[in-house]
């Protein structure tokens, strides 16, 4: 028997915070994603905004993709700059300079600026409490720079600082579980996501908006430049990381974990991996290896999560 995700249909306010006249690259998923969590948003935050991709492509001099107030901060700040905004926030609440209207501070960055870089003052910020949001937006590598590995960058994948060739399998670790990490930290809600699932993805800034205390989303992003494979199968792509296993959707809720989708039978790896040119150059044994070990972490998903009614077949 197959099982099917029926989504009912939302209603979905045609207001645009993050608009078009930005400079990304032809299919890039990260835009999509940035639109989306935009428009769940809404007009009541202040954004901190790492270096990085969307900070280059939207922020040119005089012009601005940004309709939210919005602040440019360095790789390694954006979750101090979060804090900062909503430490002060409160305290012109406090001191009746201003009133408590429930503007949110919202962090966001890539993943060289949150699983490197911004590890630590990510880390600082959820441990003190501060209530934000911090949005990771995972293009697995740092792209902005000219594609050098990050420790988001899945094991075997081909990028400048660790390219494919006789000595080298391209990058030589596995990918950090950054969500775990986070977790880690007891914060009230974790979640992954992907703009190939976009209601999905809204429907958990929704939430991430309204909890008390730090919020953490961390959203696969793909990128056809660094990943060497066509625009127009951005969104395919972002699916199959889902039916495939190596990015599974979920969310913690006070660390309760929670399927969002699961999927009676993956679809093998290579489905999503022959797609990409940064994976052609892996034999059919590193695969296989890869597959191993993203059934095993899957599998180990399943066990700590209570599975929610959506529910897929892997076809």
């Amino acid at each position: 028997m197959q099982n099917y995700t029926i989504f009912v249909p939302r209603l979905l306010s045609k207001k645009e915070y993050f608009v078009s006249g930005h400079r990304a690259c032809i299919g890039c998923g990260e835009a999509l994603a940035v639109r989306l969590a935009c428009k769940a948003m809404g007009q009541n935050v202040i954004v901190a905004n790492a270096t990085g991709c969307i900070e280059i492509i939207a922020s040119q001099i005089p012009y601005t993709s940004w309709k939210v107030p919005w602040i440019h901060t360095l790789f390694e700040n954006t979750a101090a700059v979060a804090s900062g905004i909503e430490s002060g926030l409160k305290a012109m609440a406090r001191k009746g300079l201003k009133a408590d209207k429930g503007t949110k501070a919202v962090a966001i960055a890539g993943d060289g600026g949150t699983v490197d870089i911004g590890l630590q003052a990510l880390s600082g910020a959820m441990e003190r409490g501060h209530n934000f949001l911090y949005m990771c937006f995972d293009n697995e590598a740092y792209m902005n720079t000219g594609i050098q590995r990050s420790s988001a960058t899945p094991f075997g994948a081909s990028t400048t600082t660790s390219p494919a060739g006789k000595v080298s399998i391209g990058q030589f670790s596995w990918k950090k579980d950054m969500p775990a990490i986070a977790v880690a930290h007891d914060i009230p809600y974790v979640a992954t996501a992907c703009p190939s699932y976009p209601f999905d993805l809204m429907e958990k800034v929704k939430k991430a908006l309204s909890v008390k205390g730090p919020a953490y989303i961390h959203i696969f992003s793909v990128c056809p430049t660094g990943w060497s494979c066509p625009g127009d199968l951005t969104i395919r792509i972002g699916r199959l990381a889902v039916k495939t296993g190596i990015f599974p959707l979920y969310e913690v809720e006070n660390g309760i974990y929670k399927m969002s989708i699961d999927f009676t039978e993956l679809r093998p790896i290579n489905d999503y991996m022959k797609l990409q040119g940064r994976f052609r150059h892996l034999t059919e044994d590193v695969i296989n290896q890869i597959q191993n070990k993203v059934v095993e972490k899957y599998e180990e998903l399943r066990r700590k999560s209570v599975i929610s009614d959506a529910v897929e077949s892997g076809e």
